[in-house]
């Protein structure tokens, strides 16, 4: 005749109480394991997660896309030359690094719409014009320069390239503006080896890089995690 335990408050609350402590006890003893100062990193990680690296932008500038009541309008640039191959990759690249930045908490005004105002103003000679129409504080302004998704001298190989200066300017309450920050920004993907055209479609290679490009610049703005490159260094 089988027995069974009748599980009484006391012994209730006390295993509850045993599976609280259980990752605390796990957490110490990994602790006192592990030489050196890596202790401390894991400390990290079990209070806060992973470190977050601070933007390159709010560094050099001690301002921030994220505080009260900021608005940013993000513009990209490409001349005749690159666009004649690559339809459109100065709106598509705006639109996603404007995605990016609105995920992390920034205040932006629509892609479409600055995308609206450039066909409409084709005469326009600079971004603080843009940041004016539109009551901004700051425009991101993409000024992309080489374009390219190939591997050079080769039409079955993928390997995205980019070179631009992504330039921040501040508003002034009178509508005039000032640059306060500059990067240039040389993008390789993948860095090791290029992708087969016959693994990847044109497409789908040409959507995920556009991705990285945008990441990539929208990390001067937005803090990320240390390691988080790690997905892309293929």
């Amino acid at each position: 005749m089988s027995h069974c335990k009748i599980a009484t408050p006391d012994s209730v609350m006390k295993t509850a109480a045993c599976r609280r402590w259980l990752p605390a006890c796990f957490a110490t003893v990994m602790l006192l394991t592990i030489p050196g100062c890596n202790y401390f990193i894991l400390l990290g990680y079990l209070i806060g997660g992973p470190p977050q690296l601070q933007p390159l932008f709010e560094k050099e500038t001690q301002k921030s896309f994220t505080d009260k009541d900021i608005r940013v309008a993000v513009v990209a640039y490409a001349p005749d030359e690159l666009t004649k191959f690559h339809d459109n990759i100065h709106q598509l690249l705006s639109t996603r690094v404007a995605a990016l930045l609105h995920k992390n908490q920034v205040k932006i005004i629509n892609p479409d719409v600055i995308n609206a105002w450039l066909v409409n103003n084709p005469d326009w000679d600079s971004p603080t014009e843009i940041g004016a129409d539109f009551d901004v504080n700051f425009v991101v302004y993409i000024d992309i320069s080489e374009f390219s998704l190939y591997e050079p001298d080769s039409t079955s190989l993928f390997r995205g390239r980019c070179d631009a200066i992504v330039s921040v300017y501040e508003m002034e309450t009178d509508g005039d503006g000032k640059r306060i920050f500059t990067k240039n920004v040389t993008s390789l993907y993948p860095t090791q080896v290029p992708r087969s055209a016959s693994d990847v479609s044109y497409d789908q290679f040409r959507h995920e890089y556009f991705f990285r490009l945008a990441d990539e610049i929208g990390r001067l703005f937005y803090p990320y995690g240390n390691g988080d490159d790690i997905q892309h260094a293929t």
